[in-house]
């Protein structure tokens, strides 16, 4: 018999510093609520002006809280921010024992819910372990709550709280595992770099239409929601450009103030994007906040060491009235509609052009067989016969010019 979860609603504590807008953040934090399953009952926010080691919040802001959720249906309240075990206990003590759980607890639920493949399920165990290990005291209680989000997924079930040195055996367990899957990865990536098959990355704000795009692009059936982080897994399609084949990768949306522990679990998938030849960062025009989205995915991306060219794709144009904010080289595009498609395949097609060099060499039939090891790297040949010379025109990705370096005179 299938046992009913209860319903959890929430009650969002929305810390403010300097700078913070109080409407984007509110946002946000509810969406996230919505895709972990939740229903947001209401909120409270407050300047921080002093954190209290104790509880992050004051005794006076919690009284008013527990007033305002008192005698309703709230069962879980939700801290916009990270929390240590101790305030995390503290605060739920100071709110009757009402659930308490912060950001990251709650954007690693999402994870868990989400994770489909067993790689995305190893990376998402992976990050809730480094978040739970460092926090670990011996407190059972403590890390009981710290493993529950708003559905109870992931490792607080299983009970590791008893043995740090499971926990930390395992965490090298799951790390071997991913840089075995990431070494298989590897080898793929450069097996389609030696094929020269151009590799175009959809990257973003998560929920702003990255699958729905790759989907009108391609004509594939990847798995399109209305919700924050419905892709964990990486999805490669083909795309035909003129003539040319592309695969299309989609990764794993951004959300602002990520946790570094969850980029560097998800950084062998995020690397997909990052070794691509061109990065397409898909914002959502419809939304206020896109301005705070890409610059929020250019700060993700920053945490890698190099980056191909990025092409700005602005999707959800059906809803800009005004376009004179946007940036003057972005491309405009509604997925949902189909509109704008031709424009984009034909600024993805520019940029990929220079990214590849053609080279017109003139080959004696000695060198013939030499010059047909590096052709591999090429990613279009082609040959002329004539009586003494071969003349060969060759279109090489600009990384593998090396490759014909002594062909060319």
């Amino acid at each position: 018999m299938e046992i009913k979860r209860e319903k959890e609603i929430a009650y969002v504590i929305e810390p403010l510093f300097q700078g913070d807008d109080l409407a984007d953040k509110l946002a946000e934090i509810c969406e996230l609520i919505s895709s972990a399953g939740a229903e947001v009952y209401g909120n409270t926010a407050f300047t921080v002006r002093e954190i209290i080691p104790s509880a992050f919040v004051g005794s006076g802001k919690l009284a008013e809280i527990l007033s305002e959720i008192e005698d309703t249906p709230v069962n879980t309240v939700v801290f916009d921010g990270e929390l240590s075990p101790s305030q995390t206990l503290n605060m739920s003590a100071a709110l009757g024992g009402v659930k308490v759980i912060d950001r990251t607890t709650l954007i690693l639920d999402i994870f868990a819910l989400n994770a489909l493949s067993s790689e995305g399920k190893l990376q998402v165990e992976l990050a809730q372990l480094k978040y739970i290990y460092p926090r670990l005291k011996g407190k059972g209680e403590a890390l009981s709550r710290l493993g529950g989000g708003i559905g109870t997924r992931g490792p607080g079930e299983t009970k590791l709280e008893t043995d740090r040195r499971h926990i930390r055996a395992r965490i090298n367990s799951l790390e071997e595992k991913l840089k075995e899957l990431e070494t298989r990865r590897d080898l793929q990536m450069r097996r389609r770099e030696r094929n020269s098959c151009p590799t175009v990355a959809l990257v973003g704000y998560t929920n702003t239409g990255k699958s729905t795009l790759l989907n009108a692009l391609t004509g594939a059936d990847a798995f399109v929601k209305n919700q924050l982080f419905a892709t964990l897994d990486p999805t490669v399609r083909k795309l035909n450009l003129d003539g040319a084949e592309v695969l299309l990768i989609d990764t794993v949306g951004f959300v602002r103030n990520i946790p570094h522990h969850i980029i560097e679990a998800f950084k062998s998938t995020l690397e997909l994007a990052v070794r691509a030849d061109l990065i397409l960062n898909v914002c959502d025009g419809g939304n206020e906040r896109w301005r705070a989205e890409l610059e929020t995915t250019l700060s993700t991306l920053s945490e890698f060491d190099y980056l191909p060219e990025i092409l700005t794709v602005i999707n959800k144009r059906d809803k800009i009235t005004d376009f004179s904010g946007y940036p003057k080289d972005a491309v405009f595009v509604s997925a949902k509609e189909g509109k704008g498609l031709d424009d984009l395949k034909k600024a993805i097609s520019d940029k990929l052009s220079a990214t590849f060099t053609v080279l017109d060499l003139r080959l004696g039939y000695s060198s013939l067989s030499a010059f047909n090891k590096a052709a591999r790297y090429a990613d279009k040949t082609e040959y002329s016969y004539g009586d003494e010379f071969v003349e060969v025109k060759a279109t090489v990705k600009n990384a593998y010019i090396g490759k014909f370096s002594e062909f060319v005179k």
